[in-house]
């Protein structure tokens, strides 16, 4: 591997910061640019929703601000990426600087909302701060609220309007809320957990058209239902940012392309984070985790792999949400075919769910119950034999299986 004296990391994400302090603690003593284009300091995406409400103290930095200088960091903040072209980053005001080495971890976009009526005033995405506050100040004056796709996003900002007192309705096109991300079992508790709280839903439904004058008053639906609405807030997924890497010629499906190191088609190109694409060692290949804990490791792992030090396994995937002062937490990937076993005594509030084949566990998710997800994740590294119907028994101590 050649000897690389300047690196260039694009996105001040999770992922990217990860990667520029494992890259100083691995030994790389060289130039080291993190571009953001935001002008605040690197934040926690996660927290996002927990401003909504105006009550949590703002966003939160990943690290301390000084932290970058300290660790000869060269943080450029509000700083755009126009193109790359010959391991040359080219920024917005055309200033040019040449790397050996280039990192992308600029993350994903929202994914818009393609209907009539969709650019009027108040219907709102939420992937950064400045989106965050938007939100905020349409909360801060009451609903009723529409809230357009039931995943992670929906059911947050659903969870803390409704905190507020806010009218919610949410229109989600599966036939579940959080079914994507959870499978139906344990959807349709986190569903009944959101009904308890006030929320009304529509679901196997969609949103066909806004109406309204500048701002939007209202949602029509393809079922032809029409919902008051003074506030949208539409969380329908996101879209991989690959415009850099496609400019270079490295190859792109549903994210960039990379190797299990995270290397692209292009040598010198490398990416991590939400928009890389790559085999996974959990059971499922060609996908992305877009969460706040993957990215982290895997921006550790590439950094690893650029300077040629040998990463470890990844670790078992988590992801978690805040949802009315619980949490749901999940480690490890279903796969298609396992069956999902439940904790005698499971309700909406606290729940523990198995998703098993055979006499392995694939993946643990609950709500109220950290340390029995936390004994869950650690069967699933060590591959442990378990008897599914053991796993009902509310007494069993999870600890203890060998």
């Amino acid at each position: 591997m050649p000897e690389l004296k300047r690196i260039a990391i694009i996105g001040a994400s999770a992922a990217g910061v990860a990667a520029a302090f494992a890259l100083r603690r691995a030994g790389f003593d060289g130039h080291l640019s993190l571009y953001g284009d935001d002008v605040r300091e690197p934040y926690e995406r996660p927290a996002l929703t927990k401003t909504l409400s105006g009550g949590h103290g703002g966003i939160h930095p990943i690290v301390a601000p000084h932290t970058y200088s300290d660790s000869g960091i060269d943080l450029q903040l509000g700083q755009r990426v126009v193109g790359i072209r010959g391991r040359t980053v080219t920024l917005e005001d055309w200033s040019a600087q040449q790397y050996d080495s280039v990192l992308l971890a600029t993350g994903a976009s929202a994914r818009r909302l393609q209907v009539p009526g969709a650019r009027l005033g108040n219907i709102l995405y939420l992937r950064n701060a400045d989106d965050a506050e938007r939100i905020a100040s349409r909360l801060s004056t009451g609903g009723p609220l529409v809230v357009a796709g039931g995943g992670f996003v929906g059911l947050e900002v659903a969870a803390v309007a409704r905190g507020l007192g806010i009218d919610v309705t949410l229109v989600e096109s599966e036939l579940l809320p959080f079914m994507r991300s959870a499978g139906p079992e344990v959807a349709r508790l986190v569903a009944d957990l959101h009904r308890d709280h006030g929320v009304r839903f529509f679901t196997g439904d969609r949103v066909t058209e806004f109406r309204g004058e500048r701002e939007v008053a209202e949602a029509r639906l393809a079922s032809g239902r029409i919902l008051p609405a003074s506030t949208v807030v539409v969380g329908i997924g996101a879209e991989p940012n690959t415009s850099l890497a496609i400019g270079v010629g490295a190859a792109c499906r549903g994210g960039v392309l990379v190797s299990a190191a995270g290397q692209s088609s292009v040598p010198w190109l490398w990416a991590a984070g939400d928009l890389a694409t790559c085999s996974d060692p959990h059971g499922v290949t060609n996908r992305s985790i877009d969460h706040w804990d993957s990215a982290r490791h895997q921006g550790h792992a590439v950094a690893h792999a650029m300077l040629g030090i040998a990463t470890k396994q990844a670790p078992v995937p988590y992801v978690w949400s805040d949802q009315y002062e619980l949490t749901y937490q999940s480690y490890g990937r279903a796969i298609s075919g396992d069956s999902v076993v439940f904790r005698e005594g499971s309700q909406p509030h606290q729940f523990l769910a198995f998703r098993v084949c055979g006499d392995r566990i694939h993946a643990v998710s609950g709500i109220g119950l950290p340390r029995e997800v936390r004994a869950g994740k650690v069967l699933i590294e060590k591959q442990s034999i378990v008897d599914p119907r053991a796993l009902r028994d509310p007494h069993l101590d999870l600890c203890n299986i060998p």
